[in-house]
């Protein structure tokens, strides 16, 4: 198995899907973890297998903001402590709080529930943060949100949607662009907090979905560890932003969340075609690293060639300082120099 980073900030779950008094239960690098909302309508989240017998707490209920084991009743707070065994007696002196199960530091925030997964003693600062977006309030909540699973590694999911060349062939659309329609491009790049970004740009000739947004749009993509991508779109004073974030479930499970934002308060007429279009863009990405896994089987040799698979190397490099810098303690040195790359698409 590729290495899976941990000690990270991934986005689990739109705020949407976690309810009040509700359960909701995620598998995340193998972890099985249960989220509820509690009566403050902070979202919480532990491990989902009870430490008495094992069996995963999502098949019990919400009692008084704690999980009721569906077993024998032990129950547990946000925090993961045991509040209630229901078989002790007056007479025996088991201290049931000293009975724990792990919890996990979330962060709500534009709508989406953010999990850090790692050790319970790292320094939660000194790892790649949630995405803050300067023109929107926290609160803000996404005009657009699609949740889809790629049956792949992430490190599959993540090099395949950074991919630059892919899109004459994966994404041919009438409202997008055909096979036919290719142009030799030249972009910047630099690095950002672990991570890398495409400067700010006009959108190539060939983009057809961003003349909807009228004006003269120009846009800069972001990546940042552990699988975040943003770009923002601004059109004098206002903005579009489309973040993905991706997250590891299993070795060949990755979830994929894509979530839209605006300040262009008239583009909620466009609001289907959007919708539509991130659903079919999403699908042929999905559809690609499908038909890729047949292939993969046979554990092929594979390459990365200059420089439309740049960004893909860049990525593995990141992965790669994240891993030593903790190995060697000491400070995070990002490898991704400022540069021009070029490739036709």
């Amino acid at each position: 198995m590729q290495e899976v980073l941990k000690n990270q900030w991934y986005l689990a779950v739109p705020s949407t899907k976690i309810k009040a008094n509700k359960i909701e239960t995620l598998e995340i690098l193998g972890e099985p973890i249960l989220f509820f909302r509690d009566s403050q309508g902070v979202v919480q989240a532990i491990k989902d297998i009870c430490p008495h017998r094992g069996i995963p707490l999502h098949f019990g209920r919400i009692v008084q903001d704690m999980v009721v084991c569906p077993y024998h009743g032990w129950k547990f707070d946000g925090a993961g402590v045991c509040r209630e065994i229901p078989s002790l007696t007056s007479t025996q002196k088991l201290d049931c709080t000293k009975i724990k199960i792990k919890s996990y530091p979330i962060k709500e925030m534009y709508g989406a529930v953010w999990i850090f997964i790692g050790d319970a003693n790292f320094d939660q600062s000194l790892t790649p943060q949630p995405p803050i977006f300067a023109d929107l309030p926290l609160d803000a909540k996404p005009e657009i949100c699609e949740v889809v699973e790629f049956p792949c590694h992430i490190d599959h999911a993540v090099i395949g949607l950074m991919d630059p060349a892919h899109g004459p062939y994966v994404h041919q659309s009438w409202f997008w662009r055909s096979s036919k329609s290719s142009y030799e491009k030249h972009k910047s790049f630099g690095p950002v907090d672990y991570g890398f970004r495409m400067k700010r740009h006009e959108p190539s000739k060939n983009s057809k979905a961003y003349k909807i947004l009228g004006g003269e749009p120009t846009t800069e993509i972001t990546f940042r560890l552990p699988g975040t991508r943003v770009e923002h779109v601004q059109v004098g004073k206002k903005s579009f932003y489309s973040l993905t974030a991706l997250m590891p479930l299993t070795e060949n499970r990755t979830q994929v969340v894509q979530m839209v934002f605006w300040t262009i308060p008239w583009l909620i007429l466009a609001k289907p075609f959007i919708r539509s279009f991130g659903h079919t863009f999403l699908g042929q990405d999905l559809d690609a690293v499908t038909k890729q896994q047949v292939g993969l089987k046979f554990d092929p040799s594979l390459m990365l060639i200059a420089d439309a698979d740049t960004q893909a190397k860049w990525y593995y490099g990141l992965k790669k300082e994240w891993s030593d810098h903790l190995k060697d303690s000491r400070e995070f040195k990002n490898p991704v120099p400022d540069t021009v790359l070029s490739w036709r698409s």
